[in-house]
């Protein structure tokens, strides 16, 4: 009769040689076995390990036994699992290159001659955990509701909707867009007041060309550079406006000469996390009143607020000088490329003539499927979905750090899709060097600081919690807590 292994063997899976050691639980000493023989280079970054009960009947071990390790295996980051795909090996950071001899250095590398050398440092690992800000959950997209809103919205769509278009974008979106950002975000306009763009950075290149804003903008003293870049090749200089819990100090903005407007993140400042009093927000709106300027809202992540219900948007206090700008980057996908530009009246056609030619507009088919995504309650319904998981992601790393590096602080308010670890003076850059080492990619608060900037400059870390799979959200934030600087004693 033949042997059972071999029948389990020859229909379950194929071989995997492992060895496991007599000390410690079996489960404790399979996830060492594996541990080894990713470590060795045995099992490649993608292998696909047996399934549970082909690995036991190999192992001569329990069905849970198997199943326990994969999963905690898969927790620390070591292993992927997908329906579908089964359980593989995740990748994992490349090695360093060897260490090359070169012509007058000894062994270790050190140099051989009179005038001495130094090491030559080798570099960091490939990122294996992707903690960048800005970046939703790109396996959350809801293909299966968007699919069928496109083909409900293409059903629909009249013939025009395939011939030139309109400027503004599809008229069934900017009735969706008015009916969603009055009822969600306090939004006061109507169909006509919206124009569509490809998302903030092609509206704000679009208000750029009116020549609105210059010769000088106020900008908060922490934001994206590429924004002040774009600002800055359109020929306005960005002034910095110092910040604090409570958001920008917009109070100083009628101290500034020559200014035309103000680019402001009320509902949730980027990236250091606080929102804007409303006492500022009333400065701002009466600056704007009182100069004839105007300021610019950037909305890019008011729907995910965790603590409370998200605070309504700058715009609805006065809609003839704030411009309310969104977009489905974060809510979505960046992929996407749809955005949105409530403005005045009396700015509608400038931009429009900024727009110019078809070839700047965004497609249509994409229009008519948010339009009725939006309508059909998907839209509501996958933000509120997203929200759980964020705010469940922002909880986990708050208690992880508590539990592991109490002395660093999570600031902010509890929203977005990121949150600045407050680091002691003087350790960030080597704390990304360390996160580096880990195999992290985040970026550090100094990253963001406006160059012309006078305040002083904390040390942080910007971690953004939206982008990593499931399966290996913990073993990023075990990578993160063995890379944050230990607390400094007197």
């Amino acid at each position: 009769m033949a042997d059972s292994w071999v029948n389990s063997a020859e229909i379950l899976g194929s071989d995997l040689h492992l060895e496991l050691t007599r000390a410690g639980s079996r489960r404790t000493a399979l996830m060492a076995a594996l541990r080894e023989a990713i470590r060795d280079g045995r099992l490649a970054p993608d292998t696909r390990l047996p399934p549970y009960r082909s690995l036991a009947a190999d192992l001569g071990i329990a069905r849970n036994t198997v199943a326990d390790a994969y999963a905690e295996l898969v927790a620390e980051g070591w292993l992927t699992a997908r329906q579908g795909s089964g359980t593989r090996v995740a990748p994992r950071p490349a090695p360093p290159p060897p260490r090359r001899r070169t012509p007058g250095r000894g062994l270790g590398g050190r140099s051989t001659g009179a005038t001495g050398g130094h090491r030559t440092p080798r570099p960091a690992p490939r990122p294996v955990h992707n903690l960048l800000q800005g970046q939703p959950d790109a396996a959350a997209f809801p293909r299966t509701a968007w699919l069928a809103s496109a083909r409900r919205a293409l059903t629909a769509a009249p013939h025009e909707a395939f011939g030139p278009g309109d400027p503004r974008g599809r008229p069934e979106l900017r009735r969706a867009l008015a009916d969603y950002l009055a009822r969600a975000r306090g939004v006061r306009t109507d169909p006509g007041r919206i124009v569509v763009c490809s998302g903030f950075a092609h509206a704000l290149r679009l208000l750029s060309g009116t020549r609105l804003l210059r010769p000088r903008m106020a900008v908060e003293s922490y934001g994206l550079a590429f924004h002040r870049s774009l600002l800055s090749s359109a020929g306005i200089r960005t002034i910095p406006l110092p910040l604090d819990a409570d958001g920008a100090l917009t109070d100083g903005l009628a101290a500034l000469d020559g200014l035309r407007a103000a680019l402001l993140t009320p509902a949730h400042q980027f990236p250091t996390g606080g929102p804007l009093h409303p006492e500022r927000r009333a400065a701002a709106v009466a600056w704007a009143r009182k100069t004839g300027g105007l300021v610019l809202e950037d909305d890019y992540d008011g729907e995910f607020r965790y603590d409370r219900r998200p605070v309504g948007a700058v715009q609805g206090l006065d809609p003839d000088r704030v411009l309310y700008l969104g977009s489905v980057s974060k809510s979505l996908s960046p992929a996407l490329r749809l955005g949105w530009m409530v403005l005045p009246d009396q700015l509608v056609d400038r931009v429009l003539a900024a727009k110019g030619e078809r070839e700047g507009w965004t497609g249509v088919i994409d229009q008519l499927t948010l339009a009725d995504f939006i309508e059909s309650g998907g839209y509501d319904g996958h933000v509120r979905r997203m929200r759980q998981r964020y705010r469940r992601r922002r909880d986990q790393l708050v208690a992880t750090l508590a539990e592991r590096a109490p002395h660093v602080r999570v600031s902010g308010i509890a929203a977005g899709l990121h949150a600045v670890l407050e680091l002691p003076p003087g350790t960030e850059r080597s704390a990304r060097r360390a996160a580096a080492w880990q195999g992290l990619a985040l970026d550090g608060l100094g990253d963001y600081r406006h160059p012309d900037a006078t305040t002083p400059h904390p040390d942080g870390l910007v971690v953004g919690y939206a982008t990593p799979p499931e399966h290996s959200f913990a073993g990023a934030l075990d990578a993160l807590c063995r890379a944050l600087p230990p607390e400094q004693t007197e």
